[in-house]
């Protein structure tokens, strides 16, 4: 059974930091790249950052600097390093596993950026 679980949120104070773990099983299939969105409350989902299985990196420009996706392969994990947090940050965040079978999502993880 395709699963993509999301861990790791919560409240943090602005300035803070986070780590997200998206841990990914059940594929018998081809993942072509693993990424995490975002949703605000009243906002589009929108893509924060993504990792190929060859290693590359992208990344919402807004974000560049602040937020870091990496993963392990050992644990079948892939992570999200979320420093320097801002209110605008507060979202559920989601894992997104694009295949060659299509797109699956996890059920996301709720970060809240408040004092």
């Amino acid at each position: 059974q395709v699963q993509l679980v999301e861990s790791g949120g919560g409240l943090v104070q602005p300035g803070g930091s986070l780590r997200l773990s998206c841990a990914v099983s059940g594929f018998s299939f081809t993942i072509a790249s693993v990424g995490w969105y975002r949703q605000a409350p009243g906002k589009q989902r929108e893509l924060v950052a993504g990792i190929t299985m060859g290693g590359s990196r992208n990344y919402a420009d807004s974000l560049k600097g602040r937020f870091t996706i990496s993963r392990d392969n050992a644990q079948n994990t892939v992570y999200l390093q979320m420093n320097s947090l801002k209110a605008e940050d507060t979202a559920v965040y989601y894992c997104n596993a694009r295949t060659n079978q299509g797109d699956y999502w996890g059920k996301g993880t709720l970060v809240t950026v408040s004092p």
